[in-house]
């Protein structure tokens, strides 16, 4: 009786002599051959549900480029929008790619997911393009200078550098202002360890601690006050402070004119000034 094939654990290998794929290469050809079917699939039938497959296992090419790009760009630019733009720019490359050239498809999905964010980011860019060039030259010739003098230049001396007058190079500021934009949340940071445009920023609908301690304090002493008044006087602050009585309205209450509710309301306004003022010791 012949024995069967026996498959050793140990790297894979089975003593007909045939040396078994490790696990992750088999893996990596069923991944392979997943996604050319797919291609397949796409080709035949360009749905939906296959372009978002596509776009679902070649995503982290958006992030890769996106990070790239996003590299030396300044703060305020978020990458999950670069991110979003580049979805764009995959989607589009999914939709053209043509097999048949034998380019790589991450090769040339790279190239239009990046093309996609450079569009979005000019597109947000309101500077003209020339006077961003000038920009760079002035920055370049800024730092030529900086190098040969070991100081900062001077305007007459940048203007030379940059083969201008004076005059030229001070209208050529006005213009290079445009330029100069950056996050508020940077500038309220400068020279902090740590800052939020939150902290900085007032909330008219805020409610502010201390006017809350302060008021409930003073509710607390007036309470007090008002305890200390006759019963009638109790009355005439309470109808009319609390619940918005009129002077007459308080006369018909009680029985009395409204020359009379004045002249208890003028001396319970003053007893309870006189309580306050004896509370707070001033």
């Amino acid at each position: 009786m012949t024995a069967g094939p026996h498959v050793t654990e140990a790297a894979g290998v089975t003593t007909h002599g045939e040396a078994a794929a490790p696990a992750e290469t088999r893996a990596g050809y069923d991944v392979d051959a997943g996604i050319a079917a797919l291609w397949q699939q796409f080709a035949d039938n360009p749905d939906q549900a296959s372009r978002d497959r596509l776009v679902l296992h070649y995503a982290p090419l958006v992030k890769y480029v996106a990070g790239r790009v996003g590299t030396g760009l300044p703060t305020h630019i978020d990458v999950g929008d670069l991110v979003q733009s580049g979805i764009f720019g995959l989607v589009d490359a999914i939709e053209k790619f043509d097999p048949e050239r034998g380019l790589r498809f991450e090769t040339y999905a790279m190239q239009r997911i990046r093309g996609a964010i450079l569009d979005d980011l000019r597109s947000q860019d309101w500077v003209p393009r020339a006077v961003r060039s000038k920009a760079k030259e002035a920055e370049r010739a800024m730092e030529r200078l900086g190098a040969r003098l070991h100081r900062t230049p001077t305007d007459a001396e940048l203007a030379a550098e940059l083969g201008i007058g004076l005059d030229d190079l001070r209208d050529f500021y006005g213009q290079l202002q445009l330029t100069s934009v950056v996050a508020l949340e940077d500038l309220v940071a400068a020279g902090k360890d740590s800052g939020s445009l939150v902290d900085t920023l007032p909330d008219d609908d805020a409610v502010d601690p201390v006017a809350v301690l302060v008021d409930q304090d003073n509710r607390r002493q007036l309470a007090q006050a008002i305890a200390q008044l006759t019963e009638r006087d109790k009355i005439v602050v309470s109808l009319y402070y609390f619940e918005s009585l009129t002077l007459a309205e308080i006369g018909k209450v009680l029985g009395v004119t409204e020359s009379r509710v004045s002249q208890l309301h003028t001396r319970a306004v003053m007893r309870l000034r006189a309580k306050l003022v004896e509370q707070t010791g001033t």
